[in-house]
């Protein structure tokens, strides 16, 4: 096979891995009902003027399967913390007890899973379209690579391939969102 067209299929790869590391990324983000730190990944707390990920001021463990605690590293920080938990949306309530902020997750009720459900359901479709529209990208660089002088076969080659790139990328997204959606539906 053509050089040309192993970089595109290497370029296709590696996007596609992004794209299922970011679809992997967002998917965690979808609460299961068990606590776990990565709730927490997108509170950014007011740090001496300038927005700081939460993690990078305090630890947070989670003692049990239901509550999450968060330990600032100064105690002058318990109360911007538990703001910005509170303006993060992440639905969760901070309680601070002069040390420590405790955060309890509620159980999951059917329809909240059921929704939850939903949004497993849109994330894994944009984690779809995003590994077909790499596809779509890599096989255009494929026909440019015509004007280079690349046989028609080699072109017909490369799309195979990428095609093949693409069913496996979509069979990983779709095993993603069905753990995750096995996950939620846990009670």
């Amino acid at each position: 096979m053509n050089d040309l067209i192993k970089k595109q299929l290497t370029d296709a790869k590696n996007l596609m891995d992004k794209a299922i590391a970011h679809t992997d990324s967002e998917l965690v983000k979808i609460r299961a009902g068990k606590a776990s730190p990565s709730m927490l990944d997108s509170v950014n707390v007011d740090y001496y003027g300038a927005p700081t990920p939460l993690s990078q001021v305090a630890s947070i463990n989670t003692p049990d399967p239901r509550t999450i605690v968060v330990q600032p590293w100064e105690k002058s920080l318990l109360s911007p913390i538990e703001k910005a938990i509170v303006d993060s949306n992440v639905g969760l309530n901070p309680q601070n007890d002069g040390s420590v902020i405790r955060l309890n997750v509620p159980p999951l009720t059917e329809e909240r899973r059921k929704d939850l459900g939903k949004k497993v359901k849109e994330e894994a479709e944009r984690g779809r379209v995003a590994v077909r529209n790499i596809r779509k990208d890599a096989n255009g660089k494929i026909q440019r690579l015509k004007a280079e002088g690349v046989s028609e076969d080699e072109i017909k080659a490369g799309e195979a391939e990428v095609q093949k790139l693409t069913d496996g990328y979509i069979v990983k997204v779709d095993k993603l969102a069905e753990a995750k959606e096995k996950d939620i539906m846990t009670v």
